[in-house]
């Protein structure tokens, strides 16, 4: 009996020290202190400048989320620019639309791709450039004006700005979008079933509404969803996946 309660006892406090583990991480990576009035909201560069770059690009990039919400996870956002484009085209999801003016939370504009999600500095998940980039572009513009929950916002589990961008994966499957674990949302399935293809389409999943499930592709390696924390593993990129703490190992974020 007394062995039973010690093995008990470990099953909790090893998913407890991993939490603990990811917080600690998650505040050396991030400040809860940003004001949005005044936090920076610049470019950092990173996207190639149109105006000596013609060839078609697409990214997708993830910051830390405003506030203390950061320490829990990431904001997600799709920027694409055509061949010979002059400016980039920023899909993403924003509750604030929502919760204060009544509006879509999807939001398509004209705008700066690469620039910091009020003080947080974005990670560039994917990076398409070249020939044929023109043709997914348009598919990937058709299935942003598509998404199904373009008027609702849910911080958590979702539908929010990571199960828009999961949803863009699923549709466009060059992205081969493998989004980190701290993109809390992303397991919310916009099919309207408990089983899809994964958002990288190199796999599935099984989810129930964002809270529990399991993922296993061969971009994302093999995921297990609790209350919208993600534990995994990456083998093709030798990594961990963790709550708070986010990808352990080659990549960051």
């Amino acid at each position: 009996m007394k062995q039973t309660r010690q093995k008990n006892r470990l099953w909790l406090v090893i998913p407890l020290s991993v939490i603990l583990m990811g917080l600690v991480i998650a505040f050396g990576r991030h400040s809860v202190m940003a004001d949005w009035r005044t936090a920076s909201r610049e470019s950092t560069g990173v996207a190639p400048d149109p105006a000596v770059t013609s060839e078609a690009v697409i990214q997708v990039y993830a910051a830390r989320a405003y506030n203390w919400r950061g320490l829990f996870g990431v904001h997600t956002w799709v920027a694409a620019k055509p061949k010979d484009a002059l400016t980039y085209t920023v899909y993403q999801v924003v509750g604030w639309r929502v919760y204060h003016g009544g509006g879509s939370a999807l939001v398509i504009d004209d705008g700066v791709p690469d620039r910091r999600w009020f003080g947080s500095v974005p990670d560039v998940l994917v990076d398409l450039r070249g020939d044929g980039i023109d043709d997914v572009i348009k598919r990937l513009d058709a299935a942003a004006r598509n998404y199904p929950f373009a008027d609702e916002y849910v911080l958590w589990p979702g539908p929010n700005s990571n199960t828009f961008v999961a949803y863009m994966g699923r549709e466009v499957p060059e992205l081969k979008l493998d989004l980190p674990p701290t993109a809390i949302g992303k397991d919310f399935l916009t099919n309207g079933g408990v089983v899809d293809v994964s958002p990288s389409r190199t796999g599935y999943q099984f989810s129930l509404y964002g809270l529990l499930g399991v993922l296993a592709g061969i971009e994302e390696g093999v995921e297990v969803n609790v209350l919208g924390l993600t534990f995994g593993v990456d083998a093709k990129d030798f990594a961990l996946k963790l709550p708070m703490a986010g990808r352990i190992g080659f990549q960051g974020n």
